[in-house]
């Protein structure tokens, strides 16, 4: 299967990897929550190459994860920013858990190189993946997955393996 062809896929992971694995999507993406906005901003810091950095803002506007707005007009051309759409927001939780697994097996000597801090309490927070049913914190061995709606179609390879007796 062709990186491209993972958009059809009935499969949530490939359709987001589709968008996601593209190489410097996730430092982009980490840019944008950062507060970066324009074309400069981003290509500082991130470092990625103009022609490839206008190649991947461009598939993310198409993904609807960034908006690409004028914010000044000029005789010959007008200069845009790119921002978060509320598709890009939702990321927040893929980009801050991505920072929490870096810092803590990134081999970072002297510690984290950025912290989170949450502004309401000032507190040092990390992100938790929580149940939403029970408010319990997840973890990947009491997770099991299952067939959704959408599953009638997949094809075999995209469902989740048939459960299996505790």
């Amino acid at each position: 299967m062709r990186h491209d062809e993972l958009l059809d896929a009935n499969c949530a992971i490939s359709r987001a990897a589709a968008i996601l694995g593209e190489r410097w999507v996730i430092s982009i993406l980490r840019a944008a929550f950062f507060r970066a906005r324009t074309f400069e901003e981003y290509q500082r810091t991130t470092g990625v190459a103009r022609n490839i950095l206008t190649d991947r803002l461009n598939r993310l506007v198409t993904a609807g994860v960034l908006e690409r707005r004028v914010y000044e007009q000029h005789a010959n051309r007008a200069l845009h920013e790119y921002r978060l759409t509320e598709a890009g927001l939702d990321l927040y939780p893929v980009i801050a858990t991505l920072m929490t697994w870096g810092n803590k097996h990134g081999g970072f000597v002297h510690g984290p190189p950025i912290e989170l801090v949450h502004q309401t309490c000032g507190q040092v927070t990390e992100p938790v993946l929580t149940c939403s049913g029970c408010g319990e914190p997840l973890d990947p061995r009491q997770v099991r997955p299952r067939p959704g709606p959408g599953a009638a179609t997949a094809s075999p390879r995209m469902t989740a393996p048939p459960e299996t007796p505790a």
